[in-house]
């Protein structure tokens, strides 16, 4: 910045510096009298053992200039020491790591403060980390307000923030995090972000203060008092008010990395969140509960845990997982004493003397399994925060029931309001079975649109986005739009996405109780992705118009058997499917349609369970293993097109006409999920004909499926034949992207069709461009350094990334700068790829040489490279001795890998070479066709200046 006389508004280079430079930020803190954790940076492993010696262990790494607590963790012993530090070493920006003393098990506590530029301060919101030190704020349960803290404490934190916030120099929001030892009254300041955070988008959403926009307006040179305040005027008398409880609960995706270790620490493993809000603490609790879309409705019997012994559930509980509450919950069942709780896990007696009271009721309501709840007891459990849904289950009836009698005695959710600070008359809402009614309802059109609640891997703000473009859509049609969601990190429940919205779990209980209330035209279901679908059937069943395609076609898309026979009499080719709801079934089709298969579960969204098996050992172990196979849940069999193209279009269709604005092109060949390619468009290996195929297949299935808005339709090309492999009536994850690169926006037209619209009255010429947009996908392998980072059919990505140029190769090379991992231009290439692998390796290995890369490979590759032609270096693999693969990765002798996994045909398990490479940041590639892709983008990147545009002048060269 400062070498093009670019000028820092708001928060400035330096404060920037003194809240992440571990060194200059404890300089900081001595300065202004606040406590740190005894602590010394270094920038070797050498040093950090120095370091900890001298503290004494357990020790805690933190690199600096790293987010969701990147490389670091809990050292007990100099072995841990080395592997974390080394860690954290590759991961900071400037090499830098914290060795720190550990304050496990205390407190944690968080603020959120707001300075302007005249020195004025406030506190938004006070966080209280339920979960004690020791598990990252973006993993830890907590609340807002403190519910267990007094008020001499957190006026002592709020000192400390204000103290701290001028120190460092803040103009906008800071997040603060202490720690607090409730035995000694000791306060130490663990970390700072002079800038918003995750924190501060979940303190924006529980309180009504927009952190970011008023950031922004004071970075502009506003000062507070010149924004308005709903309830004192202006924002410099603002104090937190609201008699209301948040609960944040972290959602993880565990089982989609097999061989992670489900354990909580310091390095975040989240990959999203719910946030509920509640009048009580337990409404607020259980209302997160089921926020989180994991199949629990309410805290008992999850997995096993009911089953097991006091002893087998205390050892669960000895370290955090993402089930300890779970687990604490069939503990309090079986008779833990609280105490013990508090001793084994640090969580506060008053939290885990809330859940008692929950398992008690429960206790009491269990009596009447599979008979009618008395009145008062259902009464009491609705205002304990306990689903409709979960009662059902427990009690073996349907939920159905449950909200009939709950009807009866006229108990309704009610609806309290947040206000919005910083803006005038702005609100959004919750419900309560603990209070009157607030909420007035206008008597305009309206129409609902459900969210796709938390962030999780195969779904996430894909989605949202066409929920947000919709709400936008709505408000230009004249319509009032009603926006449902449980999400705090997303756009659409901003309290000006939407007319009106309601922050609350997606299920069907909280949604029937907002359209009663509303009384909408109708709702969408199929901008929020797999959610809202799951429910779709029990809302129609209830009453509620769903708009766009019907249910029944959406459930006939999923339906793998009755779609196999639409799409044969449609004459389209498809590999040979079948379902199973047994091993022996399973084993049957296997039979009749031969090896490889692709395997999955069916209504599952993200290639959930999905995995490639060759053989009956393999099938059988994936049955033994699979998340559940039912009759009304069969296992869907499919004939694996080994080394296809894949490609996908995003059509939208008003049950006549379809349009579609692009075709995508995978880069990487069948047998990676389309939500962990990278794809680009236009296609550029696709010929006409096939294009024309696509699109001819696509009309046809829409036609037929009678889709009213959006589709997403993924095809296989392989012996010059188009198969089609699924489709899905609905919003898909490349939306966005195809709107973005086409600059035809998808969710408005999709919008304005189910509406009525026809698309004959639109403009929906096909569009010719210029450009090249590169899709590339984002993964959090670095936050499981145990996990093996190949791809496959289940997707693990948790993001994308988009590079746009005027060339394929130049957008490839953007994006994959842009998904944080820039490709060489030169230096030293390792190529180390399983046989079936070593043609296709051989043109990447020749492209490289070519631009004057050193090529190393291991044995087997360099015979093949060198018999080919191209020169290459032997490198040990590491049970062939020393120097090897690793030695050259960690002496940073290595800049690009090329390395497929072996697999079956390995004698020597080989992930280690992957899981190096993103240890020590080298890129890295796990398919040849990526590598490929990356080659050529390295050629181009050399050969040519990378120029930057605005999308909308992309948009302008659109034909």
């Amino acid at each position: 910045m400062k070498k093009y006389g670019i000028e820092l508004i708001g928060v400035q280079a330096d404060a920037i510096r003194r809240g992440e430079d571990r060194t200059i930020f404890k300089e900081t803190m001595d300065s202004v009298g606040v406590e740190t954790a005894r602590s010394e940076t270094t920038f070797s492993i050498e040093g950090a053992e120095k370091i900890a010696k001298d503290i004494g262990y357990p020790v805690v790494i933190r690199p600096a200039y790293t987010m969701g607590g990147t490389g670091g963790g809990f050292a007990y012993n100099v072995d841990e020491l080395r592997t974390i530090g080394a860690r954290g070493i590759s991961a900071s920006l400037i090499g830098q790591i914290l060795v720190e003393e550990s304050v496990l098990g205390w407190e944690e506590l968080e603020l959120e403060v707001v300075r302007d530029a005249n020195g004025n301060k406030i506190t938004v919101c006070f966080i209280e980390n339920i979960d004690a030190m020791g598990v990252h704020t973006g993993d830890s349960f907590c609340s807002a307000p403190m519910l267990t803290i007094d008020e001499t404490l957190q006026e002592r934190l709020q000192d400390y923030s204000y103290r701290i916030v001028d120190a460092i120099g803040v103009t906008g929001g800071t997040n603060i995090q202490f720690a607090h030892d409730p035995e000694t009254g000791r306060i130490v300041v663990i970390e700072i972000n002079p800038r918003t955070s995750r924190s501060s988008a979940l303190a924006s959403k529980a309180t009504g203060f927009p952190i970011a926009l008023v950031s922004a307006k004071l970075a502009g040179g506003l000062l507070l008092e010149d924004i308005p305040y709903w309830r004192d005027g202006t924002l410099d008398r603002y104090t937190p008010s609201g008699e209301y409880v948040v609960i944040k609960f972290a959602r993880w995706a565990f089982e989609k990395f097999p061989g992670s270790i489900d354990q909580l620490g310091t390095q975040m493993r989240a990959v999203g969140e719910a946030m509920s809000i509640g009048k009580n603490y337990k409404e607020a609790f259980q209302k997160a509960i089921r926020s989180l879309e994991t199949g629990r409705y309410g805290l008992g019997f999850a997995k096993n845990f009911n089953d097991l012994s006091l002893d087998e559930l205390r050892k669960l509980l000895v370290e955090p997982s993402s089930e300890r509450q779970f687990i604490i919950y069939e503990a309090l069942r079986k008779g833990m004493p609280v105490d013990e709780l508090f001793r084994i896990t640090h969580i506060k007696h008053w939290f885990l003397e809330q859940m008692k009271e929950l398992v008690e009721l429960e206790e009491k309501v269990l009596k009447y399994k599979g008979s009618k709840l008395p009145d008062e007891l259902l009464i009491q459990a609705k205002k304990d925060g306990f689903s409709d849904k979960y009662l059902g289950q427990i009690l073996g009836v349907p939920e159905q029931q449950i909200r009939e009698q709950r009807l009866s005695l006229g108990l309704r959710q009610a609806w309290n309001i947040v206000p919005v600070s910083g803006a005038e008359d702005a609100a959004y809402y919750y419900s309560t079975y603990n209070a009157n009614d607030e909420v007035p309802v206008s008597d305009k059109k309206k129409i609902m649109i459900i969210g796709g609640g938390p962030n999780r891997i195969g779904q996430g703000i894909e989605f949202d986005y066409t929920c947000v473009h919709a709400a936008f859509t709505l408000r230009e049609l004249g319509f009032e739009s009603i926006m449902v969601n449980c999400n705090p990190e997303t756009v659409s429940t901003d309290y000006d996405t939407s007319d009106k919205l309601y922050f609350e779990p997606v299920t069907v209980e909280d949604v029937l109780s907002i359209y009663d209330k509303e009384k909408p035209v109708g709702a969408i279901v199929q901008f929020g992705g797999q959610t809202p679908l799951n429910i779709a059937a029990e809302l129609e069943a209830s009453g509620v118009n769903i708009l766009g395609t019907s249910v029944r076609s959406i459930d006939l898309a999923e339906d793998r058997e009755r779609f196999a026979d639409i799409i044969r009499n449609l004459e389209i080719p498809m590999p040979e499917p079948g379902t199973a709801r047994s091993l022996e079934e399973a084993l049957d089709v296997a039979g009749r349609i031969g090896y490889p298969l692709i395997v999955r579960p069916s209504y599952v969204l993200g290639g959930r369970g999905m995995e490639i098996v060759y053989d009956d050992e393999m099938l059988e172990k994936y049955v033994a293993g699979a998340i559940e196979i039912t009759p009304q849940r069969p296992m869907l069999i499919d004939k694996f097109l080994e080394d296809a193209l894949e490609c996908e279009v995003d059509a939208i269709s008003d049950g006549t006409d379809v349009f579609i604005p692009s075709i995508m092109e995978h880069i990487e060949l069948a047998g990676i999920h389309s939500g962990d390619s990278a794809c680009v468009l236009p296609p550029v290996g696709i010929s006409e004909e096939h294009m024309e195929t696509l699109k001819e297949y696509t009309r046809r299935i829409a036609t037929k499926l009678k889709v009213v808005g959006l589709m997403n339709i993924q095809y296989a090309i392989k012996d010059d034949v188009v198969y089609i492999l699924e489709a899905n009536p609905r919003a898909s994850r490349t939306v966005p992207l195809v709107s973005k690169v086409t600059g035809v926006s998808m969710a408005q037209i999709a919008t304005q069709v189910m509406l009525g619209a026809k698309l004959a009255d639109m403009d929906t010429h096909l569009r010719t461009y210029p450009h090249f947009g590169v899709k590339e996908t984002v993964f959090p392998f670095n936050m499981f350094p145990e996990v093996d980072p190949v791809l496959g059919p289940e997707m693990r990505s948790t993001g994308e990334v988009l590079g746009m140029a005027d060339s394929f190769e130049i957008a490839f090379f953007k994006s994959q700068v842009a998904a944080g991992s820039s490709l060489p231009l030169e230096g030293t290439a390792l190529i180390t790829v399983a046989s079936s692998d070593r043609q296709r390796a051989l043109i990447v290995g020749r492209e490289l040489f070519s631009m004057g890369f050193t090529i190393l490979a291991t044995k087997g590759t360099a015979g093949f490279f060198k018999e080919n032609g191209v020169e290459c270096e032997v490198i040990k693999k590491m049970h062939e001795g020393r120097p090897n693969i690793v030695d050259a990765m960690h002496n940073r002798e290595i800049q690009f890998v090329l390395n497929t996994p072996i697999g079956k045909e390995g004698v020597y398990e080989d992930s280690y070479i992957r899981k190096s490479a993103i240890k020590y940041n080298i890129p890295y590639h796990t398919t040849t066709a990526a590598a490929l892709a990356a080659a050529m983008g390295i050629r181009a990147a050399r050969e040519n200046l990378i120029d930057v545009r605005s999308v909308q002048s992309y948009h302008r060269d659109v034909d």
